[in-house]
């Protein structure tokens, strides 16, 4: 492993995507303990006294900013719902389906209009925090130094800019680095919270609020939990694919046999992230307002609530069929397979190939969808149990921890063999 490791490293061209996507990420840390200038530090605090709430949540994002009202508080959270959004656009206004498959020239517009989107967003959304702020107390003492309307603007203006300026860290992440910018952002966040979260749980040790036998409970399911997603992530269903002899021109193609790999969990960690992002939404809107019913949605949208636990189980079903049909066009599959000569066997081509790779893609994805929705509520019941509900690092923390490190490993493998070089994971010979 570590010769694999040093194999990295001496890759020209890794070593240098490894070390702009590190440097990215000290960034990303840095900002985060540069605080808002106006802002009471101990009245913010007092906003995660109260076991779970929704800054508990943008808190573990962005990997500590919110306790502080740092400038990087609000994260990326405007620009993941702005690609849930447009994600939702190309099944429903044609135009956008059509940027879709016009390729690089496409993507540049969806991307364009995806970041206008996430400015728009964030602008929403770091109002909200801002008036929510502002009309907030802790012992007759306000969030701001100078209780003012232009210490709204000020705070609106500095979230919304650390936020677009991590949408710009992502894609650079993404472009010139290693691993999916965003998933990354979000990953190093939660990551950088595991330390805070040790220390919490062994403060609730010494304290007696858990004892000896629920912790280890706690950690043989996360242990589990761990286990099982790269083994759901890993599991693949090989569909046959045979290539009879054809002649091209004058040159002659031998036959033979390959095969399509579809995976349980083609979506990945994305559905996790796409739900908890949603369901956000609706309380930073709550935030505008004032009466009861507010108070009251902003109660049952905890995230230890059972109506925010169920609402993240069917979110995260529908995500994930939503998006392995982005992801997996059989249409597509089916087309190539036709105009390159192959067939599955048994199956005629054109549209029963792509019927029966709807039928197998389809099983599996509801095998990977119930999964994923399992491991993102169940170890909220488990914390619930222990009796810690404010401390929030459960299935979907560990879902998206091992999600992108698989992920970001495997672009790594795939650019080491590039470069011929062995990757970090053998691959396994059929």
């Amino acid at each position: 492993m570590a010769q694999n490791v040093m194999s990295a490293f001496r890759a020209s061209d890794l070593s240098r995507r490894i070390g702009f996507s590190l440097l990215m990420l000290l960034v990303f840390r840095l900002g985060a303990h540069i605080p808002i200038p106006g802002v009471n530090p101990n009245v913010i605090q007092s906003l995660f006294l109260h076991g779970a709430s929704i800054f508990a949540l943008l808190n573990l994002f962005s990997g500590g900013a919110t306790a502080t009202l740092s400038i990087f508080a609000l994260s990326i959270i405007p620009y993941i719902n702005a690609s849930i959004i447009m994600q939702l656009m190309t099944v429903v206004i044609p135009q956008v389906e059509e940027w879709q498959k016009e390729g690089q020239e496409g993507q540049k517009k969806m991307t364009q209009v995806t970041r206008w989107l996430a400015l728009g967003l964030g602008l929403l959304q770091s109002l909200g925090i801002s008036y929510y702020l502002y009309n907030y107390s802790n012992n007759g003492q306000s969030v701001y130094l100078h209780h003012t309307i232009g210490s709204i603007l000020l705070t609106t203006v500095m979230l919304l800019s650390g936020s677009i300026f991590l949408m710009w860290v992502g894609e650079q992440i993404t472009e010139r680095g290693v691993g999916n910018g965003i998933s990354l952002l979000v990953f190093f966040g939660i990551v950088s919270r595991i330390p805070f979260g040790t220390q919490q749980m062994v403060r609730y040790l010494t304290a007696g609020v858990i004892s000896w036998p629920k912790l280890i409970i706690f950690l043989v399911i996360a242990l589990v939990i761990i286990a099982a997603v790269v083994w759901v992530n890993e599991g693949q269903r090989k569909v046959p694919v045979q290539y009879p002899k054809r002649m091209v021109g004058r040159k002659l193609y031998q036959g033979g046999t390959s095969h399509i790999p579809i995976r349980v969990n083609q979506a990945g960690v994305i559905p996790v992230i796409f739900a908890i992002s949603l369901l956000i939404l609706p309380y930073t809107i709550g935030t505008f307002f004032k009466g009861a019913w507010v108070t009251t949605m902003q109660r049952y949208f905890g995230f230890t609530s059972p109506i925010y636990i169920a609402l993240e189980f069917l979110l995260v079903v529908v995500f994930t069929f939503f998006y392995t049909q982005v992801v997996f066009k059989v249409e597509d599959v089916a087309d190539n397979l036709k105009k390159a000569g192959g067939n599955i066997p048994g199956i005629r081509p054109g549209r029963p190939t792509a019927e029966y790779l709807a039928r197998v893609s389809g099983r599996l994805t509801l095998v990977g969808a119930v999964f994923l929705g399992l491991v993102a509520v169940i170890p909220s019941f488990v914390t619930m149990g222990m009796g810690v509900n404010g401390l929030y690092f459960g299935g979907t923390s560990l879902l998206i921890i091992v999600g992108v490190a698989l992920d970001t490993l495997k672009q790594m493998q795939a650019q080491m063999l590039t470069q011929n070089y062995q990757g970090f994971m053998k691959t396994k010979r059929s």
